[in-house]
């Protein structure tokens, strides 16, 4: 073909594009330097999405091989017709279709094929990623796949929106798949006008044409896995930095950045799905949820719950199969898909309004929460649970006028710190009992002979010292490694499991009410709490020493049974030193490990260690956790990570962040002699010493989501000087300072106060 030829072809008989026909033409026009006939190609299947679902098949999928298919598909037809097998006409066999859903002959055999191959891919992507790699440094070319997606991609948006049904969009797969290919749609010209625009097409998939396209790409490797997320998220970056998001415009409004946040959920499953997954190990859930009798709000008022009382649930996560919690090691660190520009204008009252109530019409980001930082998702979590605190005050308030009782809208413990546990204990079992919900509310705790109203501070250092106190090796609840410095559940101990009850709901109550805890557990007990069982990789933290044991058990070389003499019977002992053994299989006693049966034997073993022989301990614990977050949206926001972070706090104490975002009071300012000499006396702290201050300061050792910079310390002038110590308000994290004369004074009565001062000085 010459190029007078090429100019003569008629390209509206141009249906579809092939590896092979861009690559003649290509030829043709680089020997004729004239690059037009390939732009009009491009620009016409590019820009018609029939077209472009049918270019770059696979062989098996090609065209010609669908007509082929077709061809034998109506023989048999007039095979059947013929003997008489239907006598049913293909007018009454076929329903009529909208105009909008019309295909064509050779579109429907595609189809019929793929519905056969549903998760199979049918675009030559080795091929089209080659076609991609000739025509897009050819800048002609380029503006002429800008211009087409432009045309395009409304008409599918068009038509994904009002035929929605999997049964019709899930032919459009291949035109997104091979969009997608394009190494160039992070680049300036695609970001402002044909990105946005497929965005918004590709976030009306229905969503089991969003779980194809997540299985699909989950099989692509890191490399375009990390391409793909980066598109997405350059595009919310680039939308939210050109524009000005406030309270009167609001980032949940535009519609580029909720169309990219829907696809960037897409690359995230596949994510999750091309990683580490261990879906089967799930804990039992039948007393996850603890349900309460009592009446919600609405219902007393006589309206309509507007949210369902159970954990939310990703509707995508259903649809594939697979949590976030099932997967150790995604392909690409969670942390890659938080977009830090989008927190930063995220207006989180309004966007929890808008998951609240759910509504279609607004988009709420708190459903996608892997785009959100902890610092963002700890917003939304403290607006549920004052709300939920709120409504209960308000159920209160008409219990006590509808029937006369007294009023109680707060969840009061009196207890003395020498009965700390006993009168905790009986106090929250007799709520749990007679009214869970009052464990919404907020809490507010004295102690007996003491004044002092409990604006916070109370709270803090009464679960301080209920933590200090069950913790306490002597008591036995919990086991401590010396290697890991972590508490596991000691399968033999002697306490009941109220204690443990008791324990759980502490820590709901912590992250119910704010409140940082000094707790040292593994991450398996987090991953347990958000509903998974522990394995062998969990060993590693909870027991390091029994972790290396197995690893050599599974790495030994020689005779595992000849050389180990092990059996699937184990020993361990008990609360008084005792052996007490445990068979892994039945007549364990008399089954060897062998090489062949080693990785079961480690399997069980980890499996006894971390779930079988604390089951009774951990049930209880996690009942109480539950009975305080069972409505929450906790377990669907954060990961168990997170859930570390929200009970324990940061460990990493960066003092100069503190320094940046403390006020001052009373008379002084940062640039008082007195402020300047205490800092410099802060920094010069060893890490205990700055641990021994955040605790008389704040009422806890750690730092709060997001670090120190986000704790709003208060520095107060307290008289001149004198011999008299600092004192601190932990309820408002206010350190009261006299004016010293000397920095040597300073350092010595702030040490004095924060190493003495339990119980004392923190008012």
């Amino acid at each position: 073909m010459n190029h007078k030829d090429l100019e003569e072809e008629d390209l509206s008989n141009l249906n579809f594009l092939t590896e092979n026909k861009v690559c003649e033409l290509l030829a043709l026009c680089e020997e004729n330097k004239d690059y037009a006939p390939l732009i009009r190609a491009i620009g016409k299947v590019f820009s018609d999405s029939e077209c472009l679902m049918r270019s770059f098949r696979t062989k098996e999928q090609s065209p010609d091989k669908l007509r082929s298919q077709r061809d034998k598909k109506k023989k048999e037809k007039k095979s059947e017709d013929k003997s008489g097998a239907s006598s049913i006409s293909k007018s009454d066999t076929e329903p009529s279709t909208s105009k909008g859903a019309e295909k064509k002959d050779d579109q429907s055999d595609e189809d019929d094929s793929d519905d056969d191959e549903d998760d199979k891919v049918t675009v030559d992507i080795d091929g089209v990623r080659r076609v991609y790699d000739k025509i897009l440094p050819h800048e002609q070319i380029e503006a002429a796949i800008v211009n087409a997606l432009v045309c395009m991609t409304p008409n599918v948006e068009s038509e994904l929106t009002y035929h929605d049904a999997y049964s019709f969009d899930h032919n459009y797969l291949n035109l997104f798949v091979i969009v997608m290919e394009n190494t160039n749609l992070h680049s300036p010209e695609y970001l402002e006008s044909a990105l946005p625009l497929f965005c918004k097409a590709m976030s009306k998939l229905s969503l089991p044409g969003q779980a194809r396209l997540a299985r699909l790409w989950s099989e692509f490797g890191m490399e375009h896995i990390l391409r793909m997320m980066e598109t997405f998220q350059q595009l919310i970056t680039f939308t939210v930095i050109c524009n000005d998001f406030d309270n009167d415009n609001l980032v949940q409004d535009d519609e580029t950045v909720v169309a990219a946040a829907k696809c960037l959920k897409i690359i995230y499953f596949a994510n999750i799905l091309a990683g580490e997954l261990d879906p089967d190990q799930n804990e039992e859930e039948d007393d996850m949820l603890i349900e309460s009798n009592d009446l919600t709000l609405q219902e007393l008022l006589g309206e309509e719950e507007r949210s369902p009382k159970a954990p939310r649930v990703d509707p995508l996560e259903v649809e594939l199969g697979v949590r976030a919690s099932d997967c150790r090691h995604p392909l690409i660190a969670f942390e890659e898909f938080i977009n830090e520009p989008l927190n930063e204008v995220l207006e989180m009252d309004k966007d929890y309004v808008f998951f609240k109530v759910n509504a279609e019409s607004k988009f709420a980001f708190m459903n996608c929460p892997f785009i959100l930082n902890a610092v963002t998702k700890n917003q939304g979590l403290y607006y549920d649970n004052r709300i939920r605190m709120y409504s209960e005050r308000r159920i209160t308030a008409l219990y006590s006028m509808v029937e006369g009782q007294q009023a109680n809208p707060y969840l009061r413990l009196k207890v003395r710190r020498d009965h700390l546990i006993d009168d905790a204990l009986i106090r929250l079992e007799m709520i749990a009992l007679e009214n869970p919900s009052d464990l919404k509310k907020q809490l507010y705790v004295e102690f007996e002979g003491e004044q002092g109203l409990d604006e916070g501070g109370v709270s803090k250092e009464f679960f301080q010292l209920v933590v200090e106190e069950m913790f306490n090796p002597d008591i036995g609840m919990f086991t401590y490694d010396d290697t890991a410095k972590v508490f596991w559940f000691n399968p033999s101990s002697l306490e009941n499991e109220g204690q443990y009850t008791l324990i759980g709901i502490v820590l709901g109550l912590a992250i119910y009410n704010n409140c940082i805890l000094d707790v040292h557990f593994p991450m398996v007990a987090y991953r347990k709490l958000m509903g998974k069982k522990g394995t062998l990789l969990d060993l590693a933290d909870s027991h390091p020493a029994l972790y290396q044991s197995m690893k050599e058990i599974l790495d030994y070389g020689g005779d595992v049974e000849k050389d180990m003499m092990l059996t699937f019977q184990i020993s361990q002992t008990d609360l008084f030193g005792n052996p007490v053994t445990h068979d892994l299989r039945e007549n364990g006693e008399d089954i060897p490990v062998t090489s062949d049966n080693r990785k079961e034997f480690v399997s069980q073993y980890a499996d006894y260690i971390l779930n079988k022989s604390v089951e009774v301990q951990f049930k209880a614990f996690r009942r109480g956790f539950h009975m305080v977050t069972n409505e929450s949206p906790l377990k669907y926001l954060f990961r168990p990570d997170e859930i570390e972070l929200l009970i324990c706090g940061s460990r990493n104490l960066d003092f100069h962040a503190l320094e940046e975002s403390t006020e001052y009071d009373g008379g002084y300012n940062k640039e008082s002699r007195v402020i300047k000499d205490f800092w410099e006396t802060v920094h010069t702290f060893e890490e205990e010493q700055k641990k021994l201050f955040l605790q008389f300061t704040t009422g806890t050792d750690r730092a709060p989501v997001g670090g120190l910079g986000k704790l709003k310390m208060i520095i107060a002038k307290n008289g001149s000087d004198s011999d008299r110590l600092p004192t601190s308000h932990t309820c408002f994290n206010a350190l009261l300072l006299p004016e010293y004369s000397t920095k040597e004074a300073l350092r010595e009565r702030l040490l004095k106060a924060i190493t003495y001062a339990k119980g004392f000085g923190m008012l």
